[in-house]
């Protein structure tokens, strides 16, 4: 052998074994935001299909009924206030009016009531709260489908959305922390896409009874708001036979309960998994510095807002709960009928039939869009959509102009089918983004308290988008559809300075995120490592990670 080839022998040598002399068997490369996560489903992915796995699938599917409630509503309101025997009997007009207003609008304050009480969750636990809300969400439609005054009707729909914005604040909470962080995005996500499942139910049921009871009285309006109540009393019934949220119980201190549940529905069962390790010595970190709400704070708001990163935290909780309101999606959901009337669709038949399918529409691609978040990634699922429900309103306002100055059923047409594209390019990218989002940004200790804050910004937009909305189609027509491009305009551009990216990273890895200098800018830069599988001393395999460089 030459000297050239016996230092290349020795040099290739070298560059088997490592510093410490194991033999490296492979050796590739890791990219992603959080390294160490990238690193275990790189080498160690848990089967998506396993046991723990669909038995976690099943506990969520059980949740997203709770979803249905605020879908239901939106449209059950929207559907019967267009049938005669609903308007004559409570003596509301046919024209939207401020007192139509109030009868929608009531659902909003009732839910902004509520979300100063969001907190239990940190009191009580996270399936707790979804079981007072459910057995509340019954106790509000009796008394709303056996109202004889419209007062009665109205304090019913308040203490109805009362309670179901606790369910459906708790809800979210529990799904955010029990989903397995490379799923959470779709898992969780798919929770709100069941707002428009309710709002199938809704306009169906709405629309059967209208059509074969309208003659009997008044059962074409009360058999739907009897209805409210299917989905809310399954989940109360088998609700409290789930396991807590891992989160919670470590924050409660009792470890083995959470770490039983990461084996269980995170590893299919693999108490050696490395996943396991990691999410929980994330979770005892993060709590064992920020303690979760005890009896003694309860009301204490400073917890969103001591720091920096904190209220950068919060901005984005509310910012996004404003938005998710107040894009022009509310208008479209409780306005509906309303909106087909101002470009020449009369028939009540007609109306309700075309709520049920912007419901399919709508659910469809919310459904396709909950899966896409943790393949695209949140920022520019969200920016894509804003822009694309900019356009879709332009288009709106302008062939709805057309319609009301030349009366072209051509322009009609455009001006139904974009709104109609609008609403997919909606549920697309936000809905199952709501309130997922608001839930992912805030730290374990602010989750409750940051939930009950996302819910009454969001009512606050809500309230002012169903109180106002009636009045504005009325006088201003398509202007409304105006006001909401210039709005998404300015989302837009705000998402793009400030929205941090979640896709990838575990609950309390963006601790160091929102700590960074720009957490929009660290949110999306990604960190490459070398990982290693070596051969040890025992002749076992293991996986080493060697930190390479920052992108």
């Amino acid at each position: 052998m030459t000297e050239k080839d016996a230092k290349s022998a020795e040099h290739v040598g070298e560059r088997a074994l490592t510093e410490d002399g194991k033999k490296i068997v492979e050796e590739s490369e890791v990219e992603g935001v959080n390294t160490a996560f990238a690193t275990i489903m790189a080498k160690h992915k848990p089967n998506q299909w396993g046991k723990g796995h669909l038995q976690l699938y099943l506990l969520a599917s059980v949740c997203f009924l709770n979803s249905t409630m605020s879908g239901f509503d939106s449209s059950l309101m929207g559907s019967i206030n267009v049938l005669e025997n609903y308007t004559s009997y409570f003596g509301l007009p046919n024209t939207g009016t401020a007192s139509t207003g109030i009868v929608f609008a009531i659902f909003q304050v009732g839910q902004m009531s509520a979300a100063f009480f969001v907190w239990v969750a940190d009191w009580l636990g996270r399936k707790w709260l979804i079981f007072i809300g459910t057995v509340g969400v019954i106790v509000g439609t009796v008394i709303t489908a056996t109202a004889t005054s419209l007062p009665t009707f109205i304090g019913g729909r308040f203490l109805l959305s009362f309670f179901a914005q606790l369910a459906c604040s708790a809800s979210p909470l529990y799904l955010v922390e029990v989903a397995p962080p490379q799923y959470r995005g779709t898992l969780a996500g798919l929770y709100n896409t069941f707002y428009y499942f309710g709002s199938i139910l809704a306009t169906s049921s709405v629309y059967g009874a209208h059509k074969n009871l309208s003659h009997t009285g008044n059962l074409d309006w009360r058999i739907p708001l009897w209805l409210q109540m299917v989905c809310p009393a399954f989940v109360s019934c088998v609700i409290l036979f789930f396991p807590e949220s891992p989160r919670w119980l470590v924050g409660k201190d009792r470890h083995e309960e959470a770490r039983k549940f990461l084996v269980k529905y995170h590893a299919n069962g693999d108490e050696n998994h490395p996943l396991v390790a990691l999410e929980m010595a994330e979770m005892m970190e993060s709590l064992s510095k920020d303690p979760v709400t005890n009896w003694s704070n309860f009301f204490d708001l400073r917890v969103l807002f001591k720091t920096r990163a904190r209220r950068y935290r919060t901005m984005l909780n509310m910012t996004f709960a404003w938005f998710g309101q107040f894009s022009g999606n509310n208008v479209v959901s409780y306005y509906l009928p309303y909106l087909l009337a101002n470009v020449g669709i009369k028939d009540a038949d007609t109306k309700l039939i075309l709520n049920i399918v912007y419901a399919l529409i709508s659910y469809f691609f919310a459904t396709a869009g909950a899966r896409m978040h943790d393949v695209v990634g949140r920022r520019k699922m969200l920016m894509g959509a804003t822009a694309g429900m900019v356009v879709a309103l332009a288009i709106t306002a302008g062939t709805a102009a057309g319609y009301v100055h030349t009366g072209s059923k051509t322009s009609s047409s455009a001006s139904i089918g974009f709104i109609f594209v609008f609403g997919a390019i909606f549920a697309f990218a936000y809905t199952s983004m709501q309130p997922i989002y608001p839930a992912e940004v805030m730290a374990n200790d602010m989750r409750a308290k940051g939930m009950g804050t996302y819910k009454l910004t969001g009512g606050c937009a809500g309230f002012i988008n169903t109180f106002a909305a009636p009045i504005a189609l009325t006088n201003i027509g398509y202007w409304f559809y105006v006001f909401f491009v210039f709005w998404d305009c300015f989302q837009l551009v705000f998402m793009y300075f400030f929205f941090v990216e979640t896709k990838g990273l575990t609950l309390e890895e963006m601790d160091d995120i929102f700590e960074a200098k720009n957490p929009r800018k660290a949110s999306t830069q990604k960190k490459k490592v070398k990982v290693r599988t070596v051969l040890d001393g025992d002749g076992k395999l293991e996986n080493e990670i060697v930190p390479k460089f920052g992108c």
